[in-house]
C-alpha cells in the first residue's frame, strides 16, 4: 500500500517529535516509531539542558567558549554558535509544548551547573529531565490533528533514484529522497511511504555494544539506511559510546559529582569543578586514580 504525507519523520525522540510539531502547520506528518513513543534515548536523559538563561551573570560568548573547550576545539564553531544562540528560543518552545522545568522559591528557573560549564545554565526537571520532555512532546504530537503517530512501524529502506532504476553511487550529486519502505510489525506488511520531506531522527547505535547505557532501541537503523542509500555518514567517532563494568560505575559517580560539586559547601568541590572543566577530563582523572589504587593493592 502506498501512503502519502507531506513530511515523513523516522524516529520519535526530542529531535523527531519537535520537528514534527514545528512543521505540522504546513502539512500532514507521519511519525514513525519502531516500538512505542516512550522508548527513546530522550526518555532516559537525566541531567538537563544547557541554555544561557540568567543574562546578569551569563552570556552567549561564555557558553560558546565553554563548549569549544569541552569539545577540545574540534567542534564546528559555526554549529556551536548556532546551537548556543538559538537555545533560549528552543527552551521557550519546549515550555510552550508543556515541558515543566524546576523553579526555585522566587519563581525563577533552578539553574544547575555541570562539568564543562562556567556558569549555572542547566535547566532541569528533578533528575529526569528527558522523561519530562518526552512526556510533554508525546502529549503534544498525539493531540495534533496533522500528525499521524505510527508505533510498531520499522523503517527499512530509504527511497531514492535507485528505486527508479537509476544507478546511484556515493559520488552521485543531488541524491533525492522520496520516502521510505516501512514495515508494520503487527501485520508484517511493508508499505511505501511517499513524502516531500523525509527526516531521519533515529538516534545512535549504543545498543550494538554488549553493555550500554543506551536503551535497546539504539541500534543505528537510520545510520545504516542512510549509508545504504549512498548518503554521507560523518563524525561517527563522536557518538555516545557504550560503557561497561567499573567504567560505568565511575561515570555514574562523575555524573553525580559534576551536578552537585558546587553545592557541596567546601573548597574541594568548587575547585574540582573549576579545575576539571569537562566531563571527559573528570572521567579520565577518576579512571586513572581508580587504576592506580587497584595496582597498589
Amino acid at each position: 500500500m502506498v501512503k502519502k504525507f507531506d513530511f515523513l519523520v523516522i524516529g520519535t525522540g526530542i529531535a523527531g517529535m519537535s520537528f514534527a510539531l514545528k512543521v505540522a502547520h504546513k502539512g500532514s506528518v507521519a511519525l514513525v516509531c519502531k516500538t512505542t513513543l516512550e522508548d527513546a534515548n530522550t526518555n532516559f536523559a537525566q541531567g538537563g539542558i544547557a541554555s544561557v538563561t540568567n543574562m546578569l551573570t551569563d552570556d552567549f560568548e561564555k557558553h560558546i567558549e565553554d563548549t569549544m573547550i569541552a569539545g577540545d576545539h574540534i567542534s564546528d564553531p559555526a554549529a556551536v554558535e548556532k546551537v548556543v544562540r538559538e537555545a533560549p528560543e528552543q527552551i521557550r518552545q519546549l515550555i510552550e509544548w508543556g515541558v515543566n522545568f524546576d523553579k526555585n522559591e522566587s519563581g525563577e528557573f533552578d539553574l544547575h551547573r555541570e562539568g564543562g560549564h562556567s556558569e549555572h545554565r542547566i535547566l532541569h526537571h528533578a533528575d529526569s529531565t528527558g522523561a519530562e520532555i518526552q512526556r510533554a512532546l508525546i502529549e503534544a504530537v498525539r493531540n495534533h490533528p496533522n500528525i499521524t503517530v505510527l508505533e510498531h512501524h520499522f523503517a527499512i529502506e530509504i527511497l531514492t533514484q535507485h528505486h527508479l532504476g537509476i544507478n546511484v553511487t556515493r559520488q552521485t550529486p543531488d541524491i533525492e529522497c522520496y520516502g521510505a519502505y516501512v514495515l508494520d510489525l503487527k501485520t508484517n506488511r511493508v508499505d511505501t511511504f511517499l513524502s516531500k520531506v523525509t527526516l531521519m531522527a533515529t538516534g545512535g547505535c549504543g545498543a550494538v555494544s554488549q553493555t550500554t547505557t543506551n536503551p535497546l532501541v539504539a541500534t543505528g537503523d537510520g545510520i545504516a539506511m542512510v549509508y545504504r542509500a549512498k548518503g554521507i555518514v560523518e563524525d561517527m567517532e563522536f557518538g555516545t559510546r557504550a560503557v561497561k563494568g567499573k567504567e560505568l560505575k565511575v561515570q555514574k559517580f562523575v555524573r553525580c559529582f559534576e551536578q552537585k560539586a558546587d553545592y557541596m559547601g567546601d573548597t574541594f568541590g568548587e575547585e574540582m569543578l573549576d579545575g576539571l572543566n569537562s566531563r571527559l577530563q573528570m572521567h579520565g582523572v577518576f579512571m586513572e586514580d581508580s587504576s592506580k589504587r587497584k595496582n597498589t593493592k
